[in-house]
């Protein structure tokens, strides 16, 4: 069955659209994907011109109110700025809900604008079909140990690799509130990490929770104790403000 991918932004006139088009033209038989705008308008010209020129149809794309997909079952509701953000809470309740902050291309009028956009939410989407490939998910150990090393090479990253270990599973918002990062850019890591198989998801309720892979090979979980043991400071920090935390979600594993 195709997941479902609700994108919002204010107008739906660009963003939204271009990203409803990219998504449904890369893995349009895995995902079954619509848009929707807080304030609708109508489609920016220039978001549709640089669909076109890069041979992405642009047919059945119009904005249209986020009423008239609020009762709808959505697997991933995607909002792409902050207002959307604010005002599509009470869509979709048990959706997974990713907040990517594009800034509006229409604020500056200028086809070169519109393409980067196109460009960046390309690049973004293309990580969010990755990970979400299960079958084709790299395999750290096997295919690209060099690409695994990479993804844990960084501070952020690490340490949330720490403390999902510690804490046995975690969602953004533990994670967002431990690592003192916003949720776009935790979920960013979040995905570079899974893209590299060294994490997986499993929804508990209406939370998705990361936690390490059952089958992560044996050197790898040594390299995370050994680091765990010797640098236990890097997680100080993140652990007293992760239990300082009162409405911590339900369903935990530790």
């Amino acid at each position: 069955m195709k997941k479902r991918v609700l994108f919002v932004c204010t107008a739906n006139s660009a963003r939204s659209l271009m990203a409803e088009a990219l998504l449904r033209d890369m893995a349009g038989d895995r995902f079954e994907v619509a848009s929707a705008g807080t304030e609708p308008g109508q489609p920016h010209p220039l978001a549709l011109e640089v669909l076109q020129e890069a041979g992405m149809s642009v047919a059945g794309l119009y904005s249209k109110p986020l009423s008239g997909v609020r009762q709808q079952d959505w697997d991933y509701v995607i909002t792409l700025c902050e207002q959307a953000a604010r005002e599509c809470l009470p869509v979709a309740s048990r959706a997974q809900r990713l907040a990517w902050d594009f800034p509006d291309p229409a604020a500056s009028q200028r086809r070169a604008t519109f393409a980067r956009t196109l460009k960046e939410l390309k690049e973004r989407i293309r990580l969010f079909v990755r990970v979400h490939q299960k079958e084709t998910r790299p395999k750290p150990a096997d295919d690209d140990p060099v690409a695994l090393f990479k993804a844990m090479g960084e501070t952020l990253r690490l340490t949330a690799l720490l403390l999902i270990r510690d804490q046995g599973g975690l969602c953004v918002c533990e994670l967002t509130e431990a690592l003192a990062e916003s949720q776009p850019k935790v979920s960013r890591h979040l995905a570079v990490l899974r893209a590299a198989g060294l994490l997986e998801t499993e929804r508990r309720g209406q939370w998705i929770f990361y936690h390490l892979p059952p089958g992560l090979p044996g050197w790898v979980t040594r390299i995370l104790e050994e680091t765990a043991r010797h640098h236990a400071a890097l997680i100080e920090q993140p652990l007293t403000r992760l239990r300082g935390r009162a409405d911590r979600p339900a369903g935990r594993c530790a």
